[in-house]
């Protein structure tokens, strides 16, 4: 029988999806000797601080927890090292100093959100989704110098519907990736870790930190590209547009639930069609529905709702 390795383990993870790798590594009973997460923000509209998610947890289970905001400071080094960690586990953090991640004697290991080497970059679980994969997955890998380029450990693959959201999918790749983890713990226990070179594929695709140009609808595309990027923007951060409702004033509003109508019609691009109950927006191939939008100031509708007490303008249009 193979003698395990006494772990100590440094977990650094910021949001929800860092969480579920953090309670697995919990309820498994691995020695978690400290939580690195992000310094707290402010947030909401009284703008008070606000503790990440990572935090909020560590603290329940009464965790030892540093918030550095420079990862390269000499006094949050020595108190790195002071916490003689021999594996670190990164979830959903900052791109890390060499200094930190050549720290442990078992290595630096990360969970990242698509199956590597495709999807390198901060927002692998949206852009699968825009981008129209039917497929994506979770790897770990062990950190070197770039981002995301590391030996693979261990990858599991699932499948994205045709209608799965971000919300959705990011729900099951954090279940899917926190069981990774601990599989690849065990063979970190045990010293029986392999890993493979990420190989050098043609055409891989980047996923690009999203930004409010990027989540910004063109009503002008194609129907599935237009479909894609709002469900996979849904429900965070969302996609938007422009409301023109026949006055000179253009609205900013978010898009949400929608459903892909496929139809032949000559309405230009962007033109909503509303009854009483419903909205549809013209594209190249057909009609978006919208289900649940939001104007400036309101809350999230659905459409009926929203009916109720807005009425569009016969020229109204999506830009």
């Amino acid at each position: 029988m193979t003698e395990k390795r006494d772990l100590r383990i440094v977990f650094m993870g910021t949001p929800d999806f860092a969480v579920a790798s953090l309670k697995a590594l919990i309820n498994h009973h691995y020695n978690i000797v400290g939580v690195i997460t992000a310094p707290d923000r402010k947030a909401g509209r009284g703008q008070k601080l606000r503790a990440s998610a990572v935090k909020e947890f560590a603290l329940k289970h009464q965790l030892n927890i540093l918030q550095p905001r420079n990862l390269k400071a000499e006094a949050f080094i020595e108190e790195l090292k002071a916490l003689n960690a021999n594996l670190q586990i990164i979830v959903a953090f900052r791109m890390l100093p060499k200094i930190v991640w050549q720290m442990p004697e078992y290595g630096t290991f990360n969970l990242h959100a698509s199956l590597l080497p495709q999807y390198r970059g901060a927002a692998p679980i949206h852009w699968a989704i825009i981008n129209g994969e039917t497929k994506t997955g979770v790897t770990t890998f062990f950190i070197d110098e770039k981002i995301d380029t590391g030996a693979i450990i261990l990858s599991e693959e699932t499948s994205i519907g045709s209608n799965t959201t971000v919300g959705e999918l990011h729900n099951t790749l954090m279940d899917i990736g926190s069981k990774l983890v601990i599989k690849t713990v065990q063979l970190i226990e045990i010293g029986e870790v392999s890993t493979t070179i990420q190989p050098k594929a043609e055409n891989l695709k980047t996923a690009y930190k999203l930004n409010r140009d990027n989540c910004k609808i063109d009503w002008t595309e194609e129907l599935d590209t237009i479909y894609n990027k709002i469900r996979g923007l849904n429900p965070f951060p969302t996609a938007w547009c422009y409301l023109n409702n026949g006055e000179n004033e253009l609205l900013t509003v978010k898009i949400y639930g929608t459903e892909k109508q496929i139809a032949k019609h000559n309405q230009d691009a962007g033109r909503i069609i509303s009854t009483k109950n419903t909205i549809q927006v013209s594209c190249s191939g057909g009609y978006i529905k919208i289900n649940e939008i939001q104007l400036p100031g309101k809350r999230k509708m659905d459409a009926k709702s929203l009916l109720n007490g807005f009425e569009f303008s016969e020229n109204a249009k999506l830009l």
